[in-house]
């Protein structure tokens, strides 16, 4: 009796299974999906029972460098970062071989198909629309596998050397161009503004004097500036009259 009594507590001890708070079991009889499984200590008879543990939490796949072409035939260079979690710990063990390896594989074909229908200026001003188009074809996709996409987020795309220097040249023309048009845009707003003021001064009387001796008592400041005066040839021909007078 004791020997028997000892065989039973062995085979309860062997029988019990922890499922973690983070964890589903999907529990089999005789080869048979039987049900799922909580958190919590469980009992799995050897031989005719088994059970496969199911992570729930969120997890980052991160998708290696995929090489492909895009709308306007540019070669390119992208990978990403995959955020998913199981739902269905029952449809990841019975619908999928490798739910993780599947997800991985589709999620490479998935940017390479999405990166083929966007051209290169596309993709690289608009990184966040390329990302949400990947997951939401790899979330319809895996959801008969019991999974969901949270997030795709674009890590990199790379570009051949030349094609960096074309978009550099590109971009440097570009900031040329903007300073030219800001730059004769100040010019035409400066005309302006001295075509108003000359419009002033030469319609009020004396004006144009003032602003003459309001410059003079400027210059007079600095006593090393060496100043000029133009004076024009009829006033110097109105001195020469009164002489010879």
């Amino acid at each position: 009796m004791p020997y028997i009594i000892g065989i039973i507590v062995v085979l309860l001890v062997i029988s019990i299974r922890q499922v973690n708070e983070y964890q589903r079991g999907v529990k089999f009889q005789l080869g048979k999906f039987v049900r799922m499984v909580n958190p919590g200590w469980r009992l799995v008879f050897p031989v005719i029972q088994s059970m496969t543990k199911v992570d729930m939490r969120v997890k980052a796949v991160d998708v290696p460098l995929q090489e492909a072409i895009t709308k306007d035939n540019i070669s390119a260079k992208i990978n990403a970062v995959i955020y998913y979690k199981v739902v269905d710990a029952s449809k990841a063990i019975l619908q999928v071989e490798n739910f993780w390896f599947a997800v991985s594989q589709l999620a490479q074909t998935t940017m390479r198909n999405v990166v083929g229908e966007l051209e290169l200026d596309e993709l690289l001003a608009n990184r966040e629309a390329a990302a949400e188009k990947i997951k939401e074809i790899i979330d319809a996709a895996s959801d008969h596998w019991g999974i969901k996409v949270d997030n795709v987020s674009l890590k990199d795309v790379i570009l051949p050397d030349d094609m960096q220097r074309v978009i550099a040249k590109q971009a440097e023309a570009e900031r040329e161009k903007r300073s030219v048009i800001i730059k004769a845009s100040g010019e035409y707003i400066a005309a302006e503004n001295i075509a108003k003021a000359a419009a002033v001064l030469s319609g009020v009387p004396g004006a144009l004097h003032l602003r003459t001796l309001s410059t003079i008592n400027d210059l007079s400041s600095d006593q090393s500036n060496t100043v000029i005066f133009a004076i024009p040839l009829e006033i110097l021909r109105a001195f020469e009259r009164m002489g010879s007078k």
